[in-house]
C-alpha cells in the first residue's frame, strides 16, 4: 500500500517579503560604504551578479553568505534582517 502525503502550500509571500528586506538592507549599507556591487562581491568572496540578484530579491541566500556579506559591510548579520 502506498501512502500519499499532501504538503501545505509554501508561504512564498512571506519569503519574498523577507528577501526584499534583506536585499534593501544590503543595498543601503553597501551604498553608505560607497561600495559597488562588484567591490562588495570581491570583499565577500561572492560573484558580482549574485549580489545584484540578492539586492533585487531574486535569489535566496544561505546564512553563510549572509554572514560573508555582513562581514564585508562591517555590520552585524542581524542588522541585515531588520
Amino acid at each position: 500500500m502506498m501512502t500519499i502525503v499532501i504538503m501545505p502550500p509554501k508561504k512564498k509571500k512571506m519569503n519574498k517579503k523577507l528577501l526584499i528586506i534583506i536585499g534593501n538592507n544590503i543595498r543601503e549599507n553597501r551604498k553608505e560604504k560607497g561600495l559597488t556591487q562588484e567591490e562588495l562581491a570581491s570583499k565577500a568572496n561572492l560573484h558580482r551578479t549574485y549580489i545584484g540578484m540578492i539586492e533585487r530579491a531574486e535569489k535566496n541566500l544561505t546564512v553563510t553568505n549572509l554572514q560573508k556579506i555582513a562581514e564585508a559591510l562591517e555590520v552585524s548579520t542581524g542588522s541585515l534582517l531588520d
